[in-house]
Formats: structure tokens, C-alpha cells, sequence
């Protein structure tokens, strides 16, 4: 079995980047950090506010045309991941050739993500008999409390295991099914470094948004008051995560290619 090298893995993610940076970063500004903020400047101002992000995680009382931004937004933003997927695995390809092959490949990525879902939604439906169950016994609050423990850590081990799906929707001409299969296997045996590569990039993106929203907001402040503070912070923080994402993706590519070299 194959162990991975999170640290060659790093280095080799500097070293292109550095590299290819003139083809992978207008790729995420487009494709990540714009559609972003186009999103932020459709959202209604009740749901800007700090206040309201509770309420605007809730579907319903979204208005029907925000949610289709969404959807838009979302779409654009799977072309743009593939592209930069293609981008890292396949060098000397041009930014046009990446897209068409993000273009191709996207009915394979949706597909992939329907079934993912739809079993996410079995496992659920099965822990939820489960906790009506003992919710006779324990009580509702303590029985959802119990579903919630119990699918956190399976969520958690399956997005750990698919970590290559892209990579390999990108670079394999397989249909859904298989691409799921193959990014499964290819993780087994690697779960704990990949937790933890994934854990330090969390940290990591924490801090920098915080950091880039707070400067940004603060100047946002002095030159035009709350609202241009709001859209400045979040300008920036759609930008610094369109470059995370940059050296994310790469990296995940990078590891990719240790595995199946």
C-alpha cells in the first residue's frame, strides 16, 4: 500500500503553483471569488447582517430567486473546481482546454454528487427510525442529540475517503458510479493523514478569513460606513478563498498522483 507524503505533497503544490499561477488564479477568480460575491450583492439586505445568517441558512425563507442565484453560483463554481483540477493534473493544457474538459466531465461530478446524497439521505432516514425509536425512551432532545453524534463522524469519514473524487472525475473517463468507487479506494489506508492535512487547511482558512475580513471591514468602516464595510469584507474573503482553494485543489491533485503513480 502506497502511504503518502504530506509534506512532498506540499512542496510539489508550492512549486506549481508558483509555476502555473497565471492560468490558475484568473480560473478562480472567475469561477470562484466572482460568482461569490455577484451572490452577496443579490441577497437581500436583511440577510447581509450578522444577525440574520441563522435564518438565512434556512431554505425556506429564502426568496425563490435568491435560491436560484445559488444554484447558479454552485454550477459555475463545480466548472471552476474541475477546471482547476485539470489545470494541476494534466500541465501544459491551456485554460481553454481545461474548461471544455470541466465542461465534459460536470454530468459525471452532478451525477456523483446525486448519489452521494441520496445515501446520505438513507443513512439518515435509518438513524432517524432509530432515534424515534429511542426517543420513547430518552426523550426527543437527547435521541436527536444522539442521531446528530452518530452522523457527524460518518460524514466526516466519507468526505475524508472521497478527498479525490475530482482528481479522479478529472482524469479517469468513468461514469459516477465508478469515480465514487476509485476515490474510495484509493484513500484506504490513508484516512488519518488526510484528517489531518484537511484539519490544518480548516484552521488555516479560519484565520486568514477572519484576518482579511476584519482588516477589510475595519477599512470598509473609516472610508464609507457599514455597508461598503460589509461588502469590502466579504470581497476579500471571496478572493482569499478562491486562492485557499487554488492551493487546496493542487494539493489534493498532488496527492493524487502519488497514489496512483
Amino acid at each position: 500500500m502506497t502511504q503518502i507524503s504530506i509534506g512532498t505533497a506540499w512542496e510539489e503544490t508550492l512549486a506549481f503553483v508558483k509555476r502555473e499561477g497565471t492560468l490558475l488564479f484568473p480560473v478562480a477568480l472567475v469561477f470562484l471569488a466572482l460568482p461569490a460575491v455577484v451572490l452577496q450583492l443579490l441577497a437581500p439586505d436583511e440577510l447581509r447582517t450578522a444577525g440574520m445568517v441563522e435564518e438565512a441558512t434556512n431554505a425556506p425563507q429564502l426568496p425563490p430567486g435568491f435560491l436560484f442565484a445559488m444554484l447558479v453560483v454552485l454550477l459555475i463554481s463545480m466548472i471552476g473546481i474541475l477546471a482547476v483540477n485539470a489545470l494541476a493534473l494534466r500541465p501544459g493544457i491551456s485554460v481553454a482546454e481545461a474548461l471544455q474538459l470541466a465542461l465534459k466531465r460536470m454530468p459525471v461530478l452532478m451525477g456523483a454528487a446525486i448519489l452521494l446524497i441520496l445515501g446520505f439521505l438513507g443513512v439518515l432516514l435509518i438513524l432517524s427510525i432509530v432515534g424515534g425509536g429511542l426517543s420513547a425512551a430518552m426523550g426527543m432532545g437527547p435521541a436527536m442529540s444522539l442521531v446528530i453524534l452518530l452522523a457527524t463522524p460518518i460524514m466526516l469519514f466519507v468526505t475524508v475517503r472521497l478527498i479525490l473524487l475530482n482528481a479522479v472525475i478529472i482524469d479517469i473517463p468513468v461514469g459516477p458510479k465508478e469515480a465514487i468507487r476509485q476515490g474510495w479506494q484509493l484513500t484506504v489506508g490513508q484516512f488519518w493523514r488526510l484528517l489531518a492535512f484537511i484539519i490544518v487547511l480548516i484552521m488555516l482558512m479560519i484565520v486568514i478569513q477572519l484576518v482579511s475580513r476584519s482588516l477589510f471591514g475595519i477599512a470598509g468602516t473609516l472610508i464609507g460606513g457599514t455597508t461598503l464595510a460589509t461588502l469590502l469584507a466579504g470581497l476579500a474573503v471571496a478572493v482569499v478563498n478562491a486562492v485557499l482553494q487554488v492551493y487546496y485543489l493542487v494539493m489534493t491533485c498532488r496527492i493524487y498522483r502519488q497514489l496512483t503513480s
